[in-house]
């Protein structure tokens, strides 16, 4: 695909996952524009992978997310827009910002499921979930633990990578996962990576809170 219109933020959209967006700066504002004249608007997700988005000079990732739009709405001076994950893109080539970010992108073969992946899918939801209630006790939870999943097991492993309470370099790992059985044998070992930490953070709280005054 040409010419796509793209948003780099700071944060790795997965596929089947919803992205809420506050977009105020006025190039960003100008390409929600251009995309409203669509008949199916949509554009691409990149994790900022060093500097900030703001005013640009930020070095982009190579590997992406399509979003498309769900809903828009206005505000005084901003626009608030609901999109959702859809394909996997990978960037051939940036144009210069004109006004906004814009890529030749080509779409990544989508992850096929097997049968066979049932015990590992299962596995995964378990650790995920049962991480996401620790990080929710400490406040650090991106998704409530009890988020219901896709009935569709390719839709709902990516989900599961969403609602894991991971940093955006694990995330981005995730998102380059190159079968189903790879997506999910990296959630549960980033998870397992991520729950003594979490667990040592809840054990601090609680001796801050027992020494409190």
């Amino acid at each position: 695909m040409d010419g796509v219109a793209m948003f780099p933020l700071g944060s790795v959209l997965f596929p089947y996952t919803p992205l809420v967006l506050r977009v105020f700066e006025p190039r960003y504002l100008t390409m929600m524009g251009h995309l409203l004249d669509q008949e199916d608007p949509e554009f691409g997700v990149v994790l900022i992978e060093r500097g900030f988005e703001a005013g640009g000079g930020d070095q982009r990732a190579s590997i992406g997310t399509m979003a498309r739009i769900l809903r828009i709405e206005a505000g005084a001076a901003d626009l608030y827009v609901v999109a959702l994950g859809g394909e996997r893109i990978s960037v051939d080539s940036w144009h210069e910002d004109d006004p906004h970010p814009v890529a030749d992108v080509s779409t990544l073969a989508p992850l096929v499921w097997d049968d066979d992946l049932t015990p590992l899918h299962r596995e995964a939801e378990q650790v995920v979930r049962r991480l996401a209630t620790l990080a929710s006790a400490l406040d650090e939870a991106r998704w409530d633990a009890g988020t219901p999943l896709s009935d569709d097991p390719v839709e709902s492993a990516w989900q599961l990578a969403a609602i894991a309470p991971l940093g955006e370099y694990d995330r981005f790992r995730l998102l380059n996962s190159t079968s189903l059985g790879g997506l999910l044998r990296g959630i549960i070992d980033s998870c397992l990576e991520e729950e003594p930490v979490l667990i040592a953070r809840a054990a601090d709280a609680r001796d801050e809170d027992d020494g409190a005054v």
